[in-house]
């Protein structure tokens, strides 16, 4: 009698992480070539999303925006958002860039770009980066008026967003 073994192949996707925290602008057009030279063909749908520094504050004109982090922390921070996104969704590929120090308005202030097999979970994995970084991310942001300086939380709309993707969970 001869028995017949069934092998099941499991496919173990590594998804690439690289996160970089830096004062040096970044430019989109080499991250996405960055991103075409990693890819082996399997990837779907890429989203991504780029911040800039507004040029006006909840009531007064704005001159610049500082940004402090704490090396090590920052990073591991981020870190642990892109496992908990990497937990919800099927993913491939995620870049988080995010500068520090002060920054003029109109200038680039943070990149995500997030691939997937498909856009559902592309799509869905960006916002859930960037909305955490809002809240969860070990920065602290100084906005700057003329004269006047004040130091930023996380508005209610961003907690309130990540108050959704909690409920999500339950």
């Amino acid at each position: 009698m001869t028995k017949l073994h069934s092998f099941h192949r499991l496919r173990v996707v590594r998804v690439a992480i690289e996160i970089r925290i830096q004062e040096a602008d970044f430019s989109v057009a080499a991250e996405w070539e960055g991103l075409r030279a990693r890819s082996a063909g399997g990837m779907g749908a890429v989203a991504s999303f780029v911040g800039l520094v507004r040029d006006r504050g909840a009531d007064s004109p704005v001159t610049g925006l500082y940004l402090e982090h704490y090396p090590g922390m920052t990073e591991d921070s981020i870190g642990t958002i892109i496992a908990e996104a990497e937990a919800r969704w099927n993913l491939q590929d995620i870049v988080v860039v995010h500068r520090v120090g002060l920054l003029e308005p109109g200038a680039q202030i943070v990149f995500v770009q997030v691939a997937a097999g498909h856009r559902a979970d592309a799509f869905a994995a960006c916002e859930f980066v960037m909305d955490f970084l809002k809240t969860a991310a070990v920065f602290w942001k100084r906005e700057d008026s003329g004269e006047a300086q004040r130091w930023l939380e996380a508005s209610p709309g961003d907690r309130s967003r990540v108050d959704d993707w909690h409920a999500e969970e339950r």
